[in-house]
């Protein structure tokens, strides 16, 4: 689990504080998100929340000239769009037990606006470093998200399989 998904539903000002710390150490900030496709390495150091100070610590003594950063606000329309996939997955798997999907998913609607995932990264030989940072909720945001997909795919499969000769 992240360190700083314990104790914070909106990581606003640890991005701001980010920004102030990058800038002390005179690295330039780029607006770019590291994907999957790149090889990269995780900073793990999940026993101290403000291990991404040490994070920028170690690009700088890299040699690093720029930090990547970006970071995710939950909006409005990303809530809306998956509470309705929620909606549409649970009519055709027709089964709720317990605590659905869908209330979970309802939930998120408090946290529109808020900042819940963080990347820092910095390229070094041919490798990208990366730092990331999520609330507990933006976790689960995505694990939703995933499981919409994966149902959605599986729909989408057995209509195609349907419809073949």
């Amino acid at each position: 689990m992240n360190p700083l998904s314990m104790h914070f539903d909106n990581l606003a000002t640890t991005k701001d504080d980010m920004v102030a710390f990058i800038a002390g150490h005179g690295i330039r900030r780029v607006p770019a998100h590291a994907g999957e496709d790149i090889p990269s390495i995780l900073w793990e150091d999940e026993a101290n929340p403000d291990s991404w100070k040490d994070f920028v610590e170690t690009a700088k003594a890299a040699g690093a000239t720029f930090i990547t950063m970006s970071d995710v606000v939950l909006e409005k329309e990303d809530v809306e769009l998956l509470i309705e996939e929620v909606q549409e997955q649970e009519y055709h798997v027709e089964m709720v037990t317990g605590a659905s999907d869908l209330d979970e998913a309802q939930t998120l609607v408090t946290h529109i606006g808020k900042v819940g995932h963080l990347q820092l990264g910095f390229p070094h030989q041919g490798i990208m470093f990366l730092y990331e940072a999520s609330t507990e909720w933006y976790d689960r945001y995505q694990q939703l998200l995933d499981s919409v997909g994966d149902l959605g795919d599986i729909v989408f499969e057995d209509d195609d399989e349907d419809e073949q000769p």
